[in-house]
């Protein structure tokens, strides 16, 4: 039997090209991968200040005022300080008024941060305010 050279399996050189085209792939997958993450922590982010600001205007309803600390909307309104990626907070002014910030941590920090007041205006740590500019509450 007369048997080919090439019968006994791949060559380096087809190796090579499997290995390059892997590598293509995975330089565009990665990145796509890291953006889509980034948008979902931020969508947790910005959905966790909506109900913040929520519990907020459900307290002042019923007290007149806004909670001083975010203790008393998570008592009562079952309002979650977790969303992962982000730090939760607000602070008060007067009883009247309050601003409500994620602080974006870890892997995230390089997205910034958010934040929605008690009028419900929404900006980014780059001060672009939605809907007016394009800022992070739009993507």
């Amino acid at each position: 039997m007369d048997h080919c050279r090439y019968d006994k399996g791949i060559t380096l050189i087809e190796l090579l090209v499997v290995i390059v085209i892997v590598g293509i792939l995975a330089a565009v997958a990665v990145p796509v991968y890291t953006g889509y993450m980034q948008r979902a922590r931020r969508a947790d982010a910005k959905t966790a200040l909506e109900q913040i600001r929520a519990a907020q205007e459900m307290y002042r309803a019923e007290t007149g005022r806004y909670a001083l600390q975010i203790q008393n909307t998570l008592d009562k309104y079952g309002v979650s300080l977790v969303s992962g990626y982000y730090n939760l907070s607000f602070t008060v002014a007067l009883t009247n008024s309050f601003t409500a910030q994620a602080q974006a941590t870890g892997t995230q920090a390089a997205d910034g941060n958010l934040f929605i007041n008690h009028l419900g205006q929404k900006w980014d740590s780059d001060n672009k305010y939605y809907p007016n500019s394009y800022s992070k509450w739009s993507k």
